[in-house]
């Protein structure tokens, strides 16, 4: 089952719709909050929004919003929604920096093999066995506590953007952070 956004943030804004569409509706591809959905939405006549808007998708009523057209993957963003993608992940994160540094807190095997911390770019079993050993005596309350008690650790809020990103085109098979698409 496909986790659902209640809230998205708007990447892009086509008030003419796709030039393609059989029918000139408003459109606006947007990023979901939480489960990093790509969707594309219709907008009620009359209303006007903007990149980086916050919309209310869920399942009450919608102020902006005719309704919901699909789940779009990251080729079909638009070039403007592609530059947007970045900052507005870097948004989303530092919002919610404590659901990000308790991944690194959290963070298990997938298998015997492989622990979910080596999918982040810049984590090899080195940086991977001293963040267990580190949360082991203390859990991480930041991404500042993390970078100062863990030796040579690149960024992680920049690690965790690329991951995002890497998840979004479907660079890898593994899901951390972004809703699959089936």
């Amino acid at each position: 089952m496909v986790a659902k956004d209640d809230y998205v943030i708007v990447l892009d804004f086509l008030p003419q719709g796709r030039s393609g569409d059989r029918k000139a509706e408003p459109l606006a591809q947007v990023i979901g909050e939480r489960f990093f959905n790509l969707l594309e939405i219709i907008i009620k006549d009359g209303v006007s929004i903007k990149p980086k808007d916050r919309i209310y998708i869920g399942g009450d009523k919608r102020e902006e919003v005719k309704y919901i057209r699909s789940r779009i993957a990251y080729m079909h963003l638009t070039n403007f929604s592609k530059i947007e993608l970045e900052s507005t992940i870097n948004d989303l994160i530092s919002k919610d920096e404590k659901r990000f540094v308790d991944f690194f807190n959290h963070a298990g095997p997938i298998t015997t093999r492989l622990h979910s911390l080596e999918l982040l770019p810049g984590i090899g079993k080195r940086h991977m066995w001293d963040i267990i050993t580190k949360r082991k005596e203390k859990p991480f309350e930041s991404f500042d506590d993390l970078k100062n008690r863990v030796t040579m650790l690149p960024d992680p809020k920049k690690m965790i953007i690329k991951r995002i990103l890497d998840e979004l085109q479907t660079k890898d098979r593994h899901r951390l952070f972004v809703s699959s698409m089936t």
